[in-house]
C-alpha cells in the first residue's frame, strides 16, 4: 500500500498518536528501571496486569483499567519490599508464572473474550481507540510528572543508597513511588506490544542508551528517541508488510541493542553527570 495515503486512515494516525505517547514514558521510565537493575521485575509487572485485565473481563468492566488496577497494586506491594527487591529473580518469577496462570484460569472461565486476550497478550496498536489515546495521554502526564518529581531522589537512592538513607532519605518511599510509575508505563507499553513482550519498550532502547552513553540526561533522552523511532518504523512496516506491528517494533528493539553491544563501553556504569 503506498506510504503517501497511510495518514489518511484515522486508525493510523491514532496508532502514531498512541506511539508517540508510550514511547514517551517506556523511553523515560524504562532508563531508570534499567539504572535501578529491576528490568524483570518490570516484566513480572505486565504478567501481573495480564490477569487484571482478565479478571476485568470476568466483571464486565473494561480490561485496560483492570490491567492498571492490579498493575498498580503489586507495583505498591513490590515497592514496600524496597531494595531487597533486587536480586530476587526466583521470587519474581514465582509472581509472573503464577499471575499468567490467573490469567489463563480467567479465560477459562469466559472464553468469549479470547480475541481480546490475544491482543493484551502480544499488543495491538493499531486498533487503539480515542478513548484509549486520551487515556494513554492523560495517564503519561501522570506518570511523566512523578518521575520529574521524584528524579533527584531516586538517582540519590539508586547510586548511593547507603549514603541516601544516612542523610535521611526513605528508601521505600522512593521505590514504592517510582514502581508505581512503573506500573502506569508498564500498563501503557502493553497497549502498543502486549504484555508478553513490555521488555521491547521498557527494557531494550533503555539497556542501547545505557551502552551508547555515561550522561544521565542524554542517556534519558536517547532512550526515548529510540523508543519512538522503533515504535514509529514498526507501525510503517507494518503498514507495508501487513505483518504484526508488534513482530517490527520487537525485532527493531532488538536490533538496536545488538548495534548498541558491539560499541565499546567505556565506563560500567552510567555517570550522573548532566
Amino acid at each position: 500500500m503506498p506510504i503517501a495515503t497511510m495518514l489518511d486512515y484515522d486508525f493510523m494516525r491514532s496508532a502514531f498518536a498512541a506511539g508517540l505517547v508510550v514511547a514517551l514514558v517506556a523511553g523515560a521510565v524504562g532508563y531508570f528501571l534499567v539504572l535501578r537493575h529491576l528490568a524483570f521485575a518490570g516484566h513480572a509487572l505486565s504478567h501481573v496486569g495480564f490477569a487484571g485485565a482478565t479478571g476485568a473481563f470476568l466483571l464486565g468492566l473494561t480490561p485496560f483499567w483492570g490491567l492498571l488496577a492490579l498493575t498498580l497494586a503489586a507495583s505498591t506491594a513490590m515497592g514496600l519490599i524496597g531494595e531487597r527487591l533486587r536480586g530476587r529473580d526466583i521470587a519474581v518469577g514465582v509472581i509472573l508464572s503464577l499471575s499468567l496462570g490467573l490469567g489463563v484460569l480467567f479465560l477459562h472461565l469466559y472464553t468469549a473474550y479470547a480475541a481480546e486476550a490475544t491482543a493484551l497478550l502480544f499488543g495491538n496498536v493499531l486498533a487503539v481507540s480515542d478513548a484509549n489515546l486520551r487515556a494513554l495521554a492523560a495517564l503519561a502526564v501522570v506518570s511523566l510528572l512523578g518521575l520529574a518529581a521524584i528524579s533527584r531522589p531516586l538517582i540519590f537512592a539508586t547510586l548511593e543508597p547507603e549514603l541516601a538513607e544516612a542523610k535521611g532519605l526513605s528508601l521505600r518511599l522512593v521505590s514504592v513511588l517510582f514502581l508505581l510509575i512503573v506500573g502506569i508505563a508498564v500498563a501503557e507499553a502493553a497497549q502498543v506490544v502486549g504484555v508478553l513482550l513490555v521488555f521491547a519498550l521498557m527494557v531494550s532502547p533503555a539497556a542501547a542508551a545505557q551502552r551508547l552513553t555515561t550522561r544521565l540526561k542524554t542517556g534519558v533522552a536517547l532512550a526515548v528517541l529510540l523508543a519512538l523511532a522503533e515504535t514509529w518504523a514498526g507501525i510503517v512496516l507494518a503498514y507495508i508488510t501487513d505483518a504484526p506491528p508488534t513482530f517490527w517494533i520487537t525485532l527493531l528493539s532488538s536490533g538496536a541493542y545488538l548495534v548498541a553491544l558491539l560499541v565499546p563501553q567505556r565506563l560500567e556504569a552510567a555517570s550522573t553527570r548532566p
